[in-house]
């Protein structure tokens, strides 16, 4: 981190509420978690007593399966922003400059400004065919894309980093919502962090557990570089429990393909311009999103307001959740309308 650029940057704004009355629609967390969960976290409590190894084996291998590249190649962290600030924090220098995409998650430009860096912005839909990467010392974006909700088509996505790898610029890529999905893992590719978070993609994203995947010089760098005991015991006996759960894993990812495209139909029968989406993060825009946000809270729920996400001036994002919460989301939209 360069000390000279701490105080220009601020933190950023996220999704979440601490109204707990109501339907939280504005974070990509699942509404459910895998049974057995509780009684996986209540007996870390004999572990969380004693000392532990830093090498967090079953963990690693956990990851490793989840993703498909090798246990050796992760390297664990508490959360995706963590590790997004330990890949940013391997690869980017005082006064380089950055490529990600617009609009994205405002941490991107947050922790490459901690390094002294400049984020260059590219519109989303266009970074792949518009960005050389000889001109930048890193690659940032995320697949599939928040806020947006779509991935980038894998054949353009792998010739892009195979560019990035002969020009020796990493590509960071956030797949915090790629386990909605069934799409394959950047994991394991030459030239690319893909960052991982387990636990939104099962229902408790306060737990903070995730980790980082990298071959070669990039993966000895991140583990040279990562704090020692970064993740707690109940983080990392819940994460790895939670990372070998594949039943629930397929529930999940058939509820977020059976009810996406019938919460994208609803959006547009009401008149508000949804985007299409490949995850469970789905954005639309909307005429008046403070009365969307002010009709949809008074109903019970709460949603994403998109406005501060860099070019998006009249959007909201929201997640798909279950069937009944999607109806009754759509009843409060139907009267924002």
């Amino acid at each position: 981190m360069d000390p000279g650029s701490v105080s220009d940057v601020d933190h950023v704004t996220h999704g979440g509420t601490a109204d707990h009355s109501l339907v939280d629609f504005s974070t990509g967390s699942n509404p459910e978690h895998p049974s057995g969960l509780a009684g996986v976290y209540e007996s870390a409590l004999a572990t969380a007593r004693r000392d532990s190894l830093d090498d967090y084996s079953r963990f690693r291998v956990a990851a490793a399966e989840f993703v498909g590249c090798n246990p050796d190649e992760v390297i664990p962290a508490a959360g995706v922003i963590e590790a997004l600030r330990l890949a940013v924090g391997v690869t980017v220098s005082p006064g380089d400059s950055v490529a990600l995409p617009a609009p994205c998650c405002g941490e991107y430009a947050r922790e490459i400004r901690l390094q002294g860096g400049d984020p260059v912005h590219v519109p989303h839909d266009r970074l792949l065919e518009t960005v050389d990467p000889a001109e930048h010392a890193a690659v940032i974006l995320s697949y599939p894309a928040n806020p947006v909700g779509t991935a980038y088509p894998r054949d353009e996505l792998r010739a892009f980093i195979d560019g990035c790898r002969r020009a020796d610029t990493p590509v960071i890529v956030d797949e915090t919502y790629l386990g909605f999905t069934r799409l394959p893992s950047t994991a394991g590719l030459d030239g690319v962090i893909a960052l991982h978070s387990v636990t939104n993609v099962f229902g408790v994203p306060s737990l903070r557990a995730g980790f980082a995947a990298a071959t070669g010089d990039l993966g000895d760098r991140l583990s040279r570089a990562r704090c020692s005991w970064v993740l707690s015991a109940p983080a990392v006996e819940v994460a790895t429990f939670c990372l070998e759960q594949e039943a629930f894993l397929e529930a999940t990812r058939n509820r977020v393909e059976r009810e996406r495209p019938r919460v994208i139909a609803g959006l547009d029968q009401l008149g508000y311009d949804p985007h299409p989406a490949d995850s469970a993060l789905v954005l639309f825009r909307a005429d008046d999103v403070d009365c969307v946000l002010r009709e949809t809270r008074r109903r019970g729920f709460a949603v994403r307001d998109a406005r501060d996400y860099q070019g998006l001036d009249s959007h909201v994002r929201i997640s798909v959740r279950r069937p009944d919460e999607n109806d009754r989301l759509l009843d409060a939209l139907a009267e924002a309308s």
